[in-house]
Order: structure tokens, then C-alpha cells, then sequence
């Protein structure tokens, strides 16, 4: 079995479903196991730490909140700097935000006006790709801050949602990396 093989059968045993949650008829992908497994989580940890080193990332952005978890050892294992973007209202000090449309709804995500500027490389950072809204907000937040998206990296994308074929066009070229795809 090569390399990327055990790593995909490592994390893919880590994550447990939940049946019916957060409503019935939905089969929610549990990543805390995954987290509770130093093993596990350092396997991540280091995948993405290897995206972010292929991409030439100077920057990570995580999404909040499991973007977080994920993103911020990813940035010491790479080297580089950690930006949080946030729900609207939860930075202090001056903020960029980006509104984006919810299936039932709309949202805004914040990051701080100076954290990111021309020159820097972002990689942005979520544990899983549904539908692509949030991902989608983060990187027009990016590029309104004169930063250039490196890419996109997850752990897990949910394949039957669409968001990839969302994120494509406001990519640019830039890759979309999933660990795993269900």
C-alpha cells in the first residue's frame, strides 16, 4: 500500500457518521475522533502542511471554526503565518467582510484589513467542502485585500453538493485539494 493510500485509510477510520444529525435523513461526517488521535491528526496535519508547501502558500486562512483547528498547526508545520476569518462581529479592530447567500439565507465572514496584503499567497483551510458558499466568500475576502489565492485544501469534500464545480470558476486555476471525497 503506497504512502497516500495509508494516510486516506488512517483518516477515512477516524471519522465516524452520524446518523440523523442535525436533522433526520442526514448522515453527519464526525471529525472529532479523527482530532482525539494524535496519530491521526499529525498525519493530517502533515498532508496539508505538504499542499500548502506545493501551492508556495505564505499565508494560511482557516474558516471558522474547524478551519481553525485544522489551519493553524498547518501554518507551523509549514512555516507560515495563520489568518482567522470569522463570522461577522467576532474581530475587533478594522475588518474586510464578504457577504455570501446560504440556502436558507445569507452570512458574512470577516478577516482583519491588515492581516492580509499584496505579495502574500493564501491557502485557504476547512475541514470539509459542501456546497462552497463560505470557501467561495473567503476567497473573493482574499483577493479584495489584494492577496492571491494559492488554493484550496480540505479534508473531506462532499462530492454529491457541487462545491467544487462552484469554486472552479473563483479559483482561477488556483487547485482545490480534497483528502478524501464521499
Amino acid at each position: 500500500m503506497t504512502e497516500l493510500a495509508d494516510v486516506t485509510t488512517l483518516l477515512l477510520s477516524r471519522i465516524r457518521d452520524v446518523a440523523d444529525y442535525p436533522e433526520p435523513g442526514v448522515m453527519f461526517k464526525d471529525i472529532t475522533p479523527l482530532l482525539a488521535d494524535p496519530a491521526a491528526f499529525t498525519a493530517l496535519t502533515d498532508a496539508l502542511a505538504e499542499i500548502a508547501g506545493n501551492t508556495g502558500a505564505t499565508k494560511i486562512v482557516g474558516l471558522e471554526a474547524r478551519g481553525f483547528i485544522l489551519g493553524a498547526p498547518v501554518a507551523v508545520r509549514a512555516g507560515v503565518g495563520f489568518i482567522p476569518v470569522r463570522k461577522a462581529g467576532k474581530l475587533p479592530g478594522a475588518t474586510l467582510s464578504q457577504a455570501y447567500d446560504l440556502e436558507y439565507g445569507s452570512a458574512e465572514i470577516e478577516v482583519h484589513a491588515e492581516d492580509l496584503a499584496s505579495g502574500d499567497r493564501v491557502l485557504v483551510i476547512d475541514d470539509v467542502l459542501a456546497t462552497g458558499g463560505t470557501a467561495e466568500a473567503s476567497i473573493q475576502l482574499i483577493r479584495r485585500a489584494g492577496a492571491e489565492v494559492a488554493g484550496l485544501a480540505v479534508l473531506m469534500e462532499l462530492g454529491f453538493l457541487g462545491g467544487r464545480a462552484r469554486l472552479e470558476p473563483a479559483l482561477a486555476g488556483a487547485p482545490l485539494k480534497s483528502l478524501l471525497t464521499v
